[in-house]
């Protein structure tokens, strides 16, 4: 095996992402070691408990002597973490984030990160509904799509070797990394992701606001469809006001669009419009093939039963 690409890391949060790094770094020998920090005492806790790696009481403490940084917070908290950690990070140091947004939160870090630092912003393309350090296991960057978003303008002496240091730290872990500027990511995942919780967060309130519907019925007849939204609307409240927050232009032009495609089908079916319905229908079925073929799923049926159901 090859030599670790990090001594020592810091991840700072350790909720899922974070805790999955941990669990990651060690399983994977991706690092000698690991120091943790977050700012929920029940937190550290349970990352004591679960031996994700030395529990620090402060974040200057955690990142003191670090290779490579993972802030791991909400987007809107970015700033105040790399601010948190800036006074303590050693010179050549790699400060990085898990973040879904990438150019607002680049500016938030960059106003933050010392000049003795790399700053390179990075964003996993992995998750679950689950949050919490409990949540975290170690494959869950597996064949996943890692994205690195470095700035052109931070670009000092080492800054591509430090590059190279994070990518082959990710890849370490299993993942796939490719690079891109932060206002293409940003767009991209505003309509792979940001907006399909938009829409599912919209969609289970608009089910139990619907008067003609009782509450005990939208659970009780829950379909497939249905309950693969719930699961998606079921993700942490506080990252996801944070992303749309922070990703408004790209979002709204997303939403924009999909509005006007809506309303395009909503014709469609008042009209009796059954050809461009099928139209629409098989171009979708064509992309959930793509999506199996690029690995990105499998082609296994699941309607969110167990083998029970």
């Amino acid at each position: 095996m090859s030599a670790r690409p990090f001594d020592r890391i810091a991840i700072i949060g350790a909720g899922l992402i974070g805790a999955s790094i941990a669990r990651a770094a060690a399983g994977y020998h991706a690092c000698r070691e690991i120091a943790i920090f977050d700012t929920d005492e029940a937190v550290r806790r349970s990352a004591a408990e679960l031996a994700l790696g030395t529990v620090c009481e402060s974040a200057e403490t955690a990142v003191a002597g670090a290779d490579c940084v993972f802030l791991c917070v909400p987007s809107g908290a970015l700033g105040a973490a790399a601010r948190a950690c800036a006074p303590a990070l050693k010179a050549g140091a790699i400060l990085t984030d898990v973040g879904s947004v990438k150019a607002a939160a680049s500016e938030q870090m960059r106003a933050a990160t010392p000049e003795r630092v790399h700053l390179v912003p990075g964003h996993p393309i992995a998750g679950t509904e689950e949050s919490g350090p409990r949540a975290g296991f170690a494959r869950l960057f597996t064949d996943r799509w890692h994205i690195l978003t470095p700035l052109e303008d931070c670009r000092g002496p080492d800054y591509d070797a430090a590059l190279a240091r994070l990518t082959g730290f990710w890849e370490r872990l299993g993942a796939k990394v490719e690079t891109m500027d932060p206002e293409r990511h940003d767009r991209v995942l505003a309509i792979t992701s940001h907006l399909p919780h938009l829409i599912a967060y919209n969609i289970v309130s608009t089910a139990y606001d619907m008067e003609s519907v009782d509450e005990g019925e939208v659970v009780k007849y829950s379909a497939g469809g249905f309950r693969d939204f719930t699961r998606i609307a079921a993700s942490d409240p506080v990252m996801w006001r944070d992303v749309f927050l922070n990703n408004k232009a790209a979002v709204l032009e997303a939403l924009g669009r999909f509005s006007e495609d809506l309303a395009a089908l909503q014709r469609a079916i008042r009209w009796d419009d059954g050809e461009t319905l099928m139209r629409e229908f098989s171009r979708a079925r064509g992309i959930r093939k793509a999506i199996i073929e690029a690995g990105q799923d499998s082609d296994a049926t699941n309607f969110g039963r167990d083998s029970k159901g």
